[in-house]
């Protein structure tokens, strides 16, 4: 199967998937961390839309459409104060890039993000989330509620679900390498990734017959 993990610099996915005997890709603006050559850099819109992928898996960027940002779409935080024109904008730009990265031309799509900010939702329709999934329901005792908008793949089942549920991630301390470690998609949950939706190509192959 081909597969293409778009925004991502870690590996983590692409790897996971590359363990399994598939043809996996990462796809991020920037190098890949392992300096993989199974790294496409450079734009990911474009990486996705040249066509040719069984399963597109992407991570668009959150700053702007996590529940978790919304003061910041009013001046000095206060919503009484008014929006902040270039926090909306910068949310337009990042909703209309999760449509391109959901609609992409793949027989299967699975697009990740944190919680969702309703305004992006309502204004551009995206729709509910098919699934949100936890670390701790893949091996991990940690808290992190991620989303998952599902096309042509069936929801994650939990495969190691764990005692535990610190917020490690929100505790983070900051520092420079702070948001991309934040971002870094769960080794679990990558491992389930591959193993659950690693052999959908042959029944997509079964299906055009």
């Amino acid at each position: 199967m081909r597969v293409l993990v778009a925004c991502e610099r870690s590996g983590v996915v692409r790897r996971a998937f590359r363990a399994g005997g598939h043809d996996a890709w990462s796809n991020d603006l920037e190098p890949a961390d392992d300096g993989s050559q199974f790294h496409i850099r450079g734009d990911a819109v474009a990486a996705a839309y040249r066509g040719g992928w069984h399963l597109i898996i992407a991570h668009p960027e959150c700053t702007y459409l996590a529940n978790s940002s919304s003061k910041h779409l009013y001046e000095g935080f206060r919503k009484e104060n008014g929006p902040a024109p270039d926090r909306w904008a910068n949310m337009g730009s990042a909703a209309l890039f999760f449509r391109l990265m959901l609609g992409a031309p793949a027989p299967m799509v699975a697009v990740e993000n944190p919680i969702m900010l309703g305004h992006p939702r309502r204004l551009f329709g995206i729709p509910d989330p098919t699934q949100i999934i936890q670390p701790w329901q893949f091996g991990h005792g940690e808290t992190k509620a991620t989303c998952l908008w599902l096309r042509g793949l069936p929801p994650l089942v939990p495969a190691d679900v764990v005692a535990g549920r610190e917020q490690r991630v929100f505790r983070m301390v900051p520092g420079p390498d702070r948001k991309r470690l934040r971002s870094q998609t769960y080794a679990g949950i990558a491992d389930a990734m591959a193993q659950q939706w690693g052999g959908r190509s042959v029944e997509i192959a079964e299906a055009a017959e």
